[in-house]
């Protein structure tokens, strides 16, 4: 995927677009969704820049990059007229069903390195048939 990553930690808020290739995307908005999608960049833009995200505000425990994201999403969740998530629902729904699934296939791929086989990447030919 291309694209900005946004992290909020004791410096304030950054954007990168290089530096987050081995972290998990989760997405958030159903394809169907087109206009929100096309909203999305805009939105996130003004949130990071309220006075919430300020580098003095952040607490590494209670109000953190976590707490960024929960709140951006509980946001957008709120615009489209839905139910804000607690933590508990949101590491439930979003989360954990892909770190899981990441887990199972570094696990896999430890298995697969450490056994005799070699593990090529496709040709950029074979990936896209």
């Amino acid at each position: 995927f291309a694209g900005v990553v946004y992290n909020y930690d004791q410096e304030g808020v950054h954007r990168a677009g290089s530096g987050w290739e081995q972290s998990i995307s989760i997405p958030l908005v159903q394809p169907d969704m087109w206009e929100l999608l096309q909203q999305w960049d805009n939105l996130l833009e003004e949130f990071s820049l309220e006075e919430a995200w300020l580098p003095h505000r952040y607490e590494e425990q209670q109000h953190n990059c976590f707490s960024f994201a929960l709140a951006f999403v509980n946001r957008v969740r709120q615009g489209r007229g839905r139910q804000p998530l607690s933590k508990a629902q949101f590491t439930e729904n979003f989360l954990l069903p892909h770190t899981r699934e990441a887990s199972r296939y570094l696990a896999l791929h430890q298995q697969l390195a450490h056994r005799d086989f070699y593990i090529v990447p496709l040709a950029e030919q074979e990936q896209e048939q």
